[in-house]
């Protein structure tokens, strides 16, 4: 049975009470729970799983850096050595690809090159061994020195320890409390098995650079066969160009003002009557490639052998005040100077990649620390997906600059 819909107009009843029209929809309208209703479930069914995959590929990646990092850290051994290869070839590479074009083979260059470097290394140990056994004998006696020039500041310190001693005795009742130690190898023991340790990470390093150089552009030419576009390809091998370019070009500069710091250094400690000053030079220079924290060991070193050595407390003020006045010159002028801004990284990455390296293997983890840093700093600078971590790595300077 059809029910007709009546046509007439509404009347004043009818709008005052519209219960009964109940079901008619005017046109043009749409109810709820229909097509509106419906596209917004669906926008909300769409963006719940993506934000769901967001969170779960962050989470896999939090957790593979926790997983890397684990591996670093228990296999120093082995991936310390790695690094400072790859480092080291990456360094040493343009030297090698120039004497390539001038006619003479990778293998033969590759091997002049590791052997330079050799007996560069053996000849600074070798000249340098002699005053660093000196020195080392040296110490009780040092240590004396240090004692009695800082005894006048320790003696009430010395009294407060006695009473509380006396105060501990009292109230113990006199009684003795036995106490087990355990005796810890001897020094000897210690420096021979850390010299075997560090002459057999030294060997597999040169090795491995050797066999680095010596391969050429076959490593990289494999890497970028493995990427299937013709666009992919020309990245890959423009990022391994870049970031070589740039290590090179870093630590060779790094290392020229490290060892014209050394010169000073060392000149000064000549000149203040500090002993042997050839071996401040070169302690100046090693311990600068560590930011921040290697001139401040520097200033503590030098300061604490010289309040043994030199007389007075006026002039063993001056060979540290010295060491200080040569690393703000070099880290406030002449770095900046040199280097320029395109490779300048902020301070607080710097800092945290120095602790974290160290953390992971020590002191050679934080002289490779600041070169990791700009291998991360140039790779995400050519991949547009890391940019994100290059700007965060940059300085503000850098960032205005791009």
């Amino acid at each position: 049975m059809v029910i007709p819909l009546s046509t007439a107009p509404l009347t004043e009843s009818d709008t005052e009470n519209p219960g009964h029209l109940e079901g008619i929809v005017p046109e043009g309208t749409v109810p709820e729970g229909t097509a509106a209703g419906t596209s917004t479930d669906a926008q909300n069914s769409a963006t719940g799983p993506l934000m769901d995959r967001r969170l779960t590929n962050r989470l896999l990646v939090g957790i593979l850096t926790i997983l890397v990092a684990g591996a670093l850290y228990s296999a120093a051994a082995f991936f310390m050595p790695v690094v400072l290869s790859l480092l080291l070839a990456l360094t040493l590479s343009p030297l090698v690809r120039a004497m390539h074009r001038r006619g003479m083979g990778e293998g033969f260059a590759a091997g002049i090159v590791v052997l330079a470097l050799a007996i560069g290394l053996g000849g600074m140990i070798a000249a340098l061994g002699t005053p660093f056994v000196d020195l080392v004998d040296d110490a009780p006696r040092m240590a004396r020195e240090v004692h009695e020039k800082f005894d006048q500041f320790s003696k009430p310190i010395s009294t407060v320890t006695e009473m509380a001693e006396q105060v501990d005795g009292a109230t113990s009742g006199g009684k003795k409390i036995q106490q087990v130690t355990v005796q810890q190898p001897g020094i000897l023991s210690q420096v021979a098995g850390s010299a075997l340790s560090v002459a057999t990470t030294t060997v597999i390093v040169f090795v491995l650079t050797l066999f680095l150089l010596a391969s050429g552009d076959h490593f990289s030419e494999q890497i970028v066969k493995s990427f299937g576009t013709m666009t992919d390809k020309k990245r890959a091998l423009r990022t391994m160009r870049d970031i070589e370019a740039e290590i090179s070009r870093y630590l060779l500069t790094i290392t020229v003002i490290n060892a014209g710091l050394g010169i000073a250094v060392g000149l000064a400690m000549w000149a203040l009557g500090m002993p042997t000053p050839m071996l401040w030079g070169v302690l100046a220079a090693v311990l600068n490639f560590l930011p921040y924290i290697g001139s401040l060991g520097g200033i503590v070193i030098v300061g604490v052998v010289s309040l043994a050595t030199l007389p007075t407390f006026g002039a063993a003020l001056l060979p540290p005040l010295a060491y200080l006045a040569c690393t703000a010159v070099e880290g406030q002028f002449v770095t900046p100077t040199i280097v320029g801004r395109r490779l300048r990284i902020n301070t607080v990455a710097v800092f945290i990649a120095v602790a974290f390296w160290s953390f992971l293997w020590s002191i050679p983890g934080a002289l490779m620390a600041v070169p990791i840093l700009v291998f991360l700093k140039v790779l995400c600078d050519n991949i547009s997906i890391l940019h994100g971590i290059g700007r965060f790595l940059a300085t503000e300077e850098t960032e205005e600059a791009t």
